[in-house]
């Protein structure tokens, strides 16, 4: 039993040792469930991120979800994904590891990919019914050959195999800090603080859509979570969607 001294994130926490995907098993249950009730396993079967891209779940990582229902209009839900990646970026301070934060899901570290967040929903222009925030942290696992150039783990970073339970105890902490936060409504703090930790900011950057490919130089984050490109005519313009790539000629 573990004990977590949190107001909403982790007052539940139910524990698997093994599912297709914690964020589909959330989605079953959050009609029912408390907000704050927490899903992790030891192992990902189905495991997926962004766009329905495979993630590698095996034994040693941190892989799970939390359910949500904050009284907020749905016109906020994309910053729950950036007070996520703080909380991330947070917890791996704890543990001597410098996280950088790429827009808008992935933490980097040493310019590899240490953690992705997906956020999925139930909710409409009236209200929120659930959120699932799923995050996926490399802590002890062994990354499959093909992503050892692109992805890392905490354990490849510190040469040592760190405490799993104590890195999931510190991030629920951490997330349940930034959740009271914007509860409150302080999303321009939670902002702020992204951008200190953010990988991209004022660097040239090219944006992936579905339709397009964008470049220019990240200079800002608006209120709504959309990233601000300077082109290279002098204007900006707003991105809401898509992914960064930093290196490219």
């Amino acid at each position: 039993m573990l004990n977590l001294d949190t107001k909403i994130i982790g007052k539940k926490i139910i524990y698997l040792q093994e599912i297709d995907s914690t964020n589909e098993f959330a989605k079953e249950i959050a009609p029912q469930e408390k907000e704050g009730t927490v899903i992790v396993a030891d192992v990902q079967t189905r495991g997926r991120g962004r766009k329905l891209r495979a993630w590698s779940s095996p034994k040693g990582g941190l892989w799970m979800s939390i359910i949500l229902k904050p009284n907020v209009h749905p016109k906020h839900i994309t910053k729950l994904v950036f007070l996520s990646a703080l909380a991330v970026v947070e917890t791996l301070e704890e543990f001597g590891v410098e996280g950088k934060i790429k827009w808008p899901n992935d933490v980097l570290v040493y310019g590899k990919k240490i953690c992705g967040i997906l956020s999925e929903g139930k909710y409409s222009e009236s209200g929120i019914e659930y959120v699932i925030l799923g995050l996926g942290i490399n802590v002890n696992n062994e990354l499959p050959e093909e992503l050892k150039d692109a992805a890392t783990s905490m354990q490849e970073v510190l040469g040592v195999k760190v405490p799993l339970v104590e890195v999931f105890k510190k991030l629920l902490a951490k997330l349940d800090k930034w959740y009271l936060e914007y509860l409150k409504g302080n999303y321009r703090e939670i902002l702020e603080k992204w951008k200190m930790h953010s990988a991209i900011m004022g660097k040239r950057v090219k944006i992936i859509t579905d339709k397009s490919e964008i470049i220019g130089v990240a200079i800002d984050i608006d209120e709504d979570g959309a990233l601000v490109l300077k082109q290279n005519d002098g204007g900006s313009k707003k991105i809401y969607y898509g992914d960064v790539s930093l290196r490219f000629s």
